[in-house]
C-alpha cells in the first residue's frame, strides 16, 4: 500500500517536473533565440530583454503622431507635402473612469455629436486613434479656441496632440509627388533585411507612384515620432505618468525633397482646366532653358485613400503615358525630311485634298492648292507631309525620332548607383518611352526567328497596330473615317477638322514588306541603342503602373537584326500615317513639349528634371541632381529647329492655330488630333505643344485632352493659350 503511494507520488513529482521543463524551454527559447520571430518582433537585433519591453508596452497604448517621412517643397521652398496641426486624441479607458458628465457632454458639443454618441464610439475604441469625423480620412483639424476649451476638461483618455498629416488639405494632390500607402507585401519582398534589422516595419507607408516611389528608401525616414499613454491591466489611466513622446534624435532627418515645381503655378493651372472641364488628359510645363518641370498637372485627380481599384488606372499620371500625337508630330516629319535633304522649305507641293493612295484626303475640302513646306506646316496639310513621309526611308525618319528623343523615356535618370543611391534611379518611373514603329512580329532571317519586343497597351482606348493583312502585309490601325473628318466653315482650325492617319486600302500596298535585305540590317545597327532594347523600338508598358524594362538581347547583332526586322516592315502606307503621327507612333506630354524645349536649343536633347537636390533636416545638401543632357543619339542641325520654329510662328500667326494669337504673350505651336476609339465609340485625342514669349522664349506647354467626340473643336489649344497667360501674368507678378 505504501509502495503504490510512493509511486504515485513519484509519477506526480515527474510529471509535474516535466511540465515545469517545457515551460522553462519555452521561455528561454523566446528568450534567447534571436533569429525567432517572437525576437524579431521585440528588438532590433537580439531578443534578449525584449520581453522585459513587451512587459512595458502591455501597459502603454501607442500612437502615431508623425512618420518621420520627408517631405517635398518647390523650387521656391514651399512645402508640397507635410503639414502640422492639433487634432483630438482618443485612448481607450473604461467607461465608468472616463471623467465626469459635465466634461463629457462639453466634448461631445466641441465635436458636434451627442454625448451618447460619443461614449458609443468611444466603446468601440481598442487602439489610441485620432478623432474622425464620419466619412474623413483625415483626423479632425482643431480651432485654438477647441484646443484651449479641450484642454479645460478633466477627462481620462483625451488628449490633444500635434498631428503631421501627409498631403496638404489647401490644393490637391499632385501626380508628380505621388501617394504612400501600407504595403505589407511589397516589404517583405523587397525589404526583408530592413525588416530584420528593425529599421522598417510592416506597418510603415510605402510610396505607390511618383516621386514618393522612385525616393522611397531616402524618404521613410529613421522612424515615427509617437505618444505612449500608459495604462493599468483593467485599462485605466496609471497616474503620474500621463503622457511619453518618442522620437527618433538625429538631427538630420527627415529629409527634404527640393522639386523643381512652381507651386503657385501648378495650383493656379489645376484651378482653370478644372474649371475649363478637362477630364482627361494633362499639362506639362518645361523650363526653357534647362528642361526643369515647372508644372505638371494630370486628369483625373488624384485621391490618395480612395482609391477604387488596385489595377493602378486611378493613380496613373497621364502627362507620362504614351498616346498617338497627331499632328504634333508633324514637327518630327519634317526634320526628318530636311535632314535627309529630301524636301526643303521652299518647296511648292499640291494639295488637291486627296493622296490618291492608301485612302488618305486631306482635312480641307477641296485641299490648300499650292503650298510651300512651310505653309504646309502652319496650315497642317496632310497631303505635304504624308508626300515627304514616303520620301524617307524607315531609317532616316527613325533617326531623327531618336535624335529628337521620341520613342525613349525622357525623364531625368541615372543608370548607375551614385551619391545615397545604392541603385539606378530615374525620377518618373511610370514614364512610358513610346514609340514610332511597331515592333516586328516574328519574322524569318535565315538564322533562326526575331522576336518582336513590346505590345501596345490597348487599356488607354488607342487602336491597336493590327495583325499583318494577309493581302497586302499592311497592318490594320488608325484609320481615317471619312464621316468623321471635322469642318468648321471659315476656319482653319485643325481641332475642327484636321484628323490625322487616314485609312489604309487593302487592295493598295506599294512597297514590300518583311524582308531582311543586307541595307535594313545595317541601318538598324547604325542605330542600335546600346542601353534597353525596346525603349527605341517601341514597347509600350501594360498600363497597371508597373515599370517597363526592356530586356538585353543577347548580343548586339540580335538587337541590329530585331531593329532591322522592325524597319523592313514599314511600308509606303505605314511611312504616310506614320508621318501624320497616326498609325503606331505614341508619345507623352512630356516628351511633347520636351521636344519644343529641344528645338529651342538647336537640337540639344535635354532631360526634364523633377528634382534638383535633396537636403538633411538642418538644410545641409545630401546629394544634387544637376540638369543633364539626354545620352547623345545623333543631333539635328541648328538650321532644321530655326525652320521648325518658324514654322510653329507662323500656325499661331495665320495658320490652324490663329485663334490664339491674342494673349498676354506672343506665342508659336503646333496642334494635333488623333483617332483612338473607347469602348468601340470613336474619339480623338487633342494636342497642342508650343512655347512662349516668342522672341524670348521662357516656357514650353504641351497639353493633352483625351476622348473628345469627333467634330469637336480643339479643347488643347484653348487650354494652352489660358495656361500661357497664367504663366505669363505670375512671370509678371515675380519680375
Amino acid at each position: 500500500m505504501r509502495n503504490r503511494r510512493l509511486k504515485r507520488i513519484s509519477l506526480a513529482a515527474l510529471a509535474i517536473s516535466l511540465i515545469m521543463l517545457v515551460y522553462i524551454g519555452r521561455l528561454a527559447w523566446l528568450q534567447l533565440m534571436p533569429g525567432s520571430a517572437p525576437a524579431a518582433a521585440l528588438s532590433n537585433k537580439t531578443s534578449r530583454g525584449g520581453w522585459q519591453r513587451l512587459s512595458v508596452q502591455q501597459r502603454q497604448r501607442n500612437l502615431v503622431l508623425d512618420s518621420g517621412r520627408g517631405d517635398f517643397y518647390d523650387r521656391n521652398g514651399a512645402p508640397l507635402t507635410g503639414e502640422t496641426y492639433s487634432s483630438l486624441a482618443m485612448f481607450p479607458v473604461r467607461n465608468d473612469i472616463r471623467g465626469e458628465e459635465a466634461d463629457l457632454i462639453a466634448l461631445s458639443r466641441i465635436l458636434d455629436i451627442s454625448k451618447e454618441q460619443l461614449m458609443n464610439m468611444w466603446d468601440e475604441v481598442r487602439e489610441p486613434v485620432f478623432w474622425k469625423k464620419a466619412g474623413e480620412l483625415q483626423p479632425l483639424r482643431l480651432s485654438h479656441a477647441e484646443v484651449s476649451k479641450i484642454e479645460q476638461l478633466t477627462l481620462n483618455g483625451i488628449r490633444v496632440l500635434p498631428y503631421r498629416n501627409r498631403y496638404l488639405s489647401a490644393f490637391q494632390p499632385k501626380h508628380l509627388i505621388g501617394f504612400t500607402s501600407e504595403h505589407p507585401e511589397w516589404l517583405l519582398a523587397h525589404q526583408a533585411a530592413d525588416l530584420e534589422e528593425g529599421k522598417r516595419k510592416l506597418a510603415d507607408q510605402v510610396g505607390g507612384s511618383g516621386l514618393e516611389k522612385s525616393l522611397d528608401k531616402l524618404l521613410h525616414g529613421l522612424g515615427p515620432t509617437s505618444v505612449s499613454y500608459f495604462m493599468d491591466g483593467r485599462n485605466a489611466p496609471l497616474h503620474g505618468l500621463d503622457v511619453r513622446i518618442t522620437q527618433p534624435n538625429n538631427r538630420y532627418y527627415p529629409l527634404k525633397a527640393m522639386t523643381t515645381i512652381d507651386l503657385r503655378l501648378q495650383n493656379e493651372i489645376e484651378e482653370y482646366v478644372d474649371a475649363h472641364g478637362l477630364k482627361e488628359g494633362a499639362v506639362v510645363v518645361l523650363d526653357t532653358r534647362n528642361a526643369d518641370i515647372v508644372a505638371m498637372v494630370s486628369r483625373p485627380q488624384l485621391k490618395p485613400g480612395r482609391f477604387a481599384t488596385a489595377d493602378g488606372t486611378e493613380w496613373e499620371n497621364h502627362a507620362v503615358k504614351a498616346f498617338a500625337p497627331g499632328s504634333v508630330f508633324k514637327l518630327v516629319t519634317e526634320a526628318a525630311a530636311l535632314e535627309a535633304g529630301v524636301a526643303n522649305q521652299h518647296e511648292s507641293f499640291y494639295c488637291s485634298g486627296e493622296y490618291g493612295k492608301y485612302g488618305l484626303s486631306c482635312w480641307k475640302d477641296g485641299g490648300h492648292g499650292h503650298v510651300t513646306l512651310q505653309e504646309g506646316l502652319a496650315q497642317s496639310c496632310n497631303i505635304v507631309f504624308a508626300t515627304i513621309a514616303e520620301r524617307l526611308t524607315p531609317a532616316q525618319l527613325k533617326r531623327t525620332a531618336d535624335a529628337l528623343g521620341i520613342g525613349q523615356q525622357a525623364g531625368w535618370h541615372r543608370e548607375q548607383a551614385f551619391g545615397p543611391f545604392s541603385e539606378p534611379l530615374r525620377l518618373l518611373e511610370e514614364e512610358e518611352s513610346g514609340q514610332l514603329f511597331a515592333a516586328a512580329k516574328r519574322l524569318s532571317t535565315g538564322g533562326g526567328e526575331v522576336q518582336g519586343s513590346g505590345e501596345l497597351n490597348e487599356e488607354n482606348g488607342e487602336r491597336g497596330s493590327g495583325e499583318l493583312s494577309e493581302g497586302n502585309g499592311e497592318q490594320g490601325g488608325g484609320k481615317l473615317r471619312e464621316e468623321n473628318r471635322e469642318r468648321r466653315s471659315g476656319e482653319l482650325s485643325e481641332g475642327n477638322g484636321e484628323q490625322g492617319g487616314g485609312k489604309l486600302r487593302e487592295e493598295n500596298s506599294e512597297r514590300r514588306r518583311g524582308k531582311l535585305t543586307k541595307e535594313n540590317v545595317e541601318q538598324g545597327r547604325g542605330m542600335l541603342r546600346t542601353k534597353k532594347v525596346g525603349q527605341g523600338s517601341g514597347g509600350l508598358r501594360a498600363g497597371n503602373g508597373e515599370k517597363y524594362s526592356g530586356k538585353h538581347s543577347s548580343s548586339a547583332s540580335d538587337a541590329a537584326t530585331e531593329q532591322a526586322a522592325m524597319l523592313a516592315a514599314v511600308d509606303g502606307g505605314t511611312l504616310a500615317q506614320s508621318g501624320l503621327g497616326q498609325r503606331d507612333v505614341r508619345m507623352s506630354p512630356l516628351q511633347a513639349a520636351n521636344l519644343i524645349v529641344t528645338l529651342l536649343n538647336d537640337g540639344r536633347v535635354m532631360e526634364p528634371r523633377l528634382l534638383t537636390e535633396i537636403r538633411y533636416a538642418n538644410g545641409q545638401r545630401m546629394v544634387k541632381l544637376p540638369a543633364q543632357r539626354a545620352q547623345a543619339r545623333g543631333r539635328i542641325k541648328p538650321a532644321t529647329a530655326h525652320a521648325l520654329l518658324r514654322g510653329m510662328a507662323a500656325v499661331v500667326d495665320h495658320g490652324t492655330g490663329r485663334s490664339i494669337r491674342q494673349g498676354l504673350w506672343a506665342v508659336a505651336g503646333k496642334s494635333g488630333t488623333a483617332e483612338t476609339t473607347r469602348a468601340g465609340i470613336d474619339r480623338n485625342h487633342q494636342w497642342f505643344a508650343g512655347y512662349g514669349p516668342v522672341k524670348k522664349p521662357r516656357y514650353a506647354i504641351a497639353v493633352l485632352v483625351e476622348n473628345q467626340p469627333p467634330g469637336s473643336s480643339n479643347q488643347a489649344t484653348r487650354l494652352f493659350r489660358g495656361v500661357m497667360d497664367i504663366a505669363a501674368r505670375l512671370s509678371s507678378t515675380v519680375e
